[in-house]
C-alpha cells in the first residue's frame, strides 16, 4: 500500500472472525486519537455520528442505508478505544445484521507517530451478512480516508471508502 501517511509496513489480516489492521502513522497518538473521537474528525474518515468517548455512553454512525448504533465498552485517551457495533436490521435484505466489537490500540512509535492496530470481529455471529465483504472491501479505503484526515490532508476523491459512502 502506498500512501503518504501509512507506512510500508502496513499489514491487514483477515480471520474467520475477524479482520485486523496494523499500521504506522506519523502522527502523534493524540493527534490519532482526535480523529478516533472528535465527531467532525471522525466523520470525515468514516460516517456522520454523534460519538462520546466515555464508557457506557452510547453513540450512533448514520449509515448509508440505516444507523449504525454503538456503546463504548473501552476508553484510555490516546492508547485504546473499543466499541461495539451493530448494524440495524433492512426489512428489504434476507440477512443477519452485524453485531461486533472494533477495537483500535494506539501505540507511540519511537520517532513520535503511532502504531495502530485495528481489529473488527465479531463475524462469525453473522455468517450469513453480506457486511463481511463489504467491511473488508471498504476497510482499505477508510484506512487511508483516515490517514489522510489524520494528517490534515483531504481524502482523495476516489477514496474506495468515499465511494462506498456515496453510492
Amino acid at each position: 500500500m502506498t500512501h503518504a501517511s501509512v507506512t510500508d509496513e502496513s499489514h491487514a489480516r483477515t480471520a474467520p472472525d475477524a479482520i485486523e489492521f496494523e499500521c504506522d502513522l506519523p502522527e502523534p497518538p493524540e493527534k490519532v486519537w482526535r480523529a478516533l473521537t472528535v465527531p467532525e474528525l471522525l466523520a470525515a474518515w468514516m460516517m456522520p455520528n454523534d460519538i462520546n468517548p466515555e464508557i457506557g455512553s452510547n453513540f450512533a454512525f448514520a449509515g448509508p442505508d440505516a444507523p449504525i448504533e454503538c456503546e463504548i465498552l473501552d476508553a484510555e485517551p490516546g492508547k485504546r478505544l473499543r466499541y461495539s457495533w451493530r448494524e440495524q436490521p433492512r426489512p428489504d435484505e434476507e440477512r443477519d445484521p452485524l453485531d461486533s466489537i472494533v477495537t483500535f490500540t494506539l501505540a507511540r512509535t519511537v520517532s513520535g507517530g503511532t502504531h495502530l492496530h485495528i481489529i473488527h470481529e465479531g463475524f462469525a455471529r453473522a455468517a450469513t451478512s453480506a457486511a463481511r465483504p463489504m467491511v473488508t472491501m471498504a476497510g482499505a479505503g477508510c484506512r487511508l480516508s483516515f490517514a489522510a484526515s489524520a494528517s490534515g490532508r483531504r481524502p482523495a476523491a476516489n477514496s474506495p471508502c468515499l465511494l462506498q459512502r456515496a453510492a
